[in-house]
């Protein structure tokens, strides 16, 4: 049997990092995790291919040497993957679709012949047996969520390592929290399910012996969900990395209530962590209540997002504007707490209802919902009808992104952060980064806007934070890449 498996094509948000990729000269930030590990559950004398759109091009020959093409995608990714469906149509492929696109809107897509809805572990099997049989059915549906330490370990084989800045493992699936907005529930649950440590740390080896070093990002939904499983996890990585005495850097996604365990922070910090998403949302409180986001309120945000950055983790934030509670001053208070707390990282967001969750529901009950959402707010558009005038909250978000993104005012914000930060281990060059740094300053100090800026956050990194100077490079590039999205917007 052979399988071709697809990731279609991010388009230029600022999750694609695509303008600061090229400075370290990567083809994408991480390869599809979801792909390469339903791989690992198709049977290994199969021949497998997998073509990831963003760090290289699908050939009509790949399409037609498969008997079988497995498409996962997010809902940011449905133009690309309308295009993959539509050529393996002409080439009379059968498809094979699975991911978030398709788990909460399969009906939009009657031309895919096949649906894996949900997680595949326990899916799998039947489908396989299907497969072989010739006899492969409309839809497969989990009626229950299944057990993870029974995932097996990413196909890396199939995959240039050499073309990713980042590679991705997974420990849990899962949020305790319900808050209104987010699909994460709907796909994972609320109670978090993990993976055993020695089942992660054999993932750790097996990115080890295939040859990484670097980053790696953690993809869970929340990292200390599960607060007991994620200190033996940390332990463990500690002393994996003493051993090894290999430089593994962390990245992960958790939610702001980690600086109510400072042990755990403490931990986090030991192991590697050098960032962590987090859902700030907004410095409203009324709109925090208005969407459940419980975990954010009674508390002083600028303080606790200092206490991470204290810890040497840098706090990379999700911010929201377009809550029902949100007035036409919600963009100063916004940028005000940005700039205040040093989040050089600062993902802002409109408002949007995603399919299934309970802010759709509840506007879709009050006859608000507009059209399906395209997962992708730097379209600016708003698929439900919002309490704030909407051309006054479409402009004032372009506005604030805009603003933030300025050259002075984002080295301004990384120089907050800098004051703050207390970095933990000393950083060590390779080549390629060293290259980046000197093709930074070619395009960055020579011929884009901002340059007289970057010349001076450059000259009080060295003199006030020179131990930080590799942290200030990633910035300014980081930094490099949102401008340009920015400018689009």
């Amino acid at each position: 049997m052979r399988v071709l498996l697809v990731s279609p094509a991010t388009p230029d948000t600022f999750w694609s990092f695509k303008h600061a990729l090229s400075f370290i000269a990567k083809r994408a930030s991480f390869p599809p995790l979801g792909l390469l590990t339903v791989a690992a559950m198709l049977p290994r004398d199969w021949e497998l291919k997998l073509v990831d759109l963003n760090a290289r091009r699908l050939h009509d020959k790949d399409i037609a040497w498969a008997d079988y093409v497995m498409i996962s995608a997010m809902l940011v990714q449905e133009a690309s993957a309308r295009e993959v469906v539509a050529r393996c149509r002409t080439l009379g492929k059968p498809v094979i679709a699975g991911g978030p696109l398709f788990t909460t809107g399969y009906e939009r897509f009657p031309e895919v012949q096949h649906f894996v809805l949900g997680e595949a572990e326990s899916l799998m099997p039947e489908l396989v047996a299907d497969m072989l049989a010739g006899r492969v059915q409309r839809l497969y549906r989990s009626p229950q969520r299944p057990d993870i330490t029974c995932t097996p370990i990413p196909r890396w084989d199939l995959i240039r390592m050499q073309d990713y800045a980042l590679m991705p493992i997974q420990f849990s699936r899962g949020c305790p929290f319900n808050c209104e907005f987010c699909d994460i529930i709907v796909m994972n649950g609320r109670v978090p399910r993990v993976k055993t440590t020695e089942q992660m740390i054999r993932e750790l080896d097996s990115l080890v012996a295939a040859g990484w070093r670097g980053s790696i990002f953690i993809v869970d939904d929340n990292f200390i969900g599960n607060r007991v499983k994620a200190r033996q996890l940390l332990e463990a990585i500690i002393q994996y990395r003493e051993k090894k005495n290999v430089p593994l850097v962390f990245t992960t996604e958790a939610s702001l209530n980690i600086v109510d365990h400072p042990e755990l922070l403490e931990l986090m910090a030991r192991a590697g962590f050098r960032k962590i998403f987090v859902g700030i949302e907004t410095p409203a409180e009324e709109s925090l209540l208005e969407c459940a986001k419980v975990q954010n309120t009674r508390r002083d945000l600028v303080a606790a997002v200092r206490t991470i950055q204290k810890a040497g983790i840098e706090v990379m934030g999700g911010f929201i504007v377009g809550f029902d509670s949100d007035t036409p001053s919600i963009f100063e208070r916004q940028k005000e707490f940005i700039q205040q707390s040093g989040i050089v990282t600062a993902m802002v967001g409109l408002l949007t209802a995603l399919p299934d969750t309970r802010l759709w529901q509840r506007l879709q009950a009050e006859g608000r919902i507009l059209r399906e959402s395209t997962g992708n707010n730097l379209e600016c558009v708003l698929n439900f009808v919002p309490r704030l005038d909407r051309d006054v909250l479409v402009q004032g978000y372009r506005t604030l992104v805009k603003h933030l993104y300025q050259p002075r005012v984002y080295y301004d914000r990384a120089l907050c952060f800098l004051r703050e930060y207390k970095p933990r281990n000393a950083t060590f060059w390779t080549w390629r980064e060293v290259m980046a740094v000197i093709k930074a300053m070619w395009v960055m100090g020579l011929w884009s806007r901002g340059r007289r800026a970057y010349w001076a956050f450059l000259g009080r990194v060295l003199i006030r934070h020179p131990r930080a100077f590799a942290d200030a490079m990633t910035l300014a590039i980081v930094g490099y890449h949102f401008r340009r999205v920015a400018a689009t917007i």
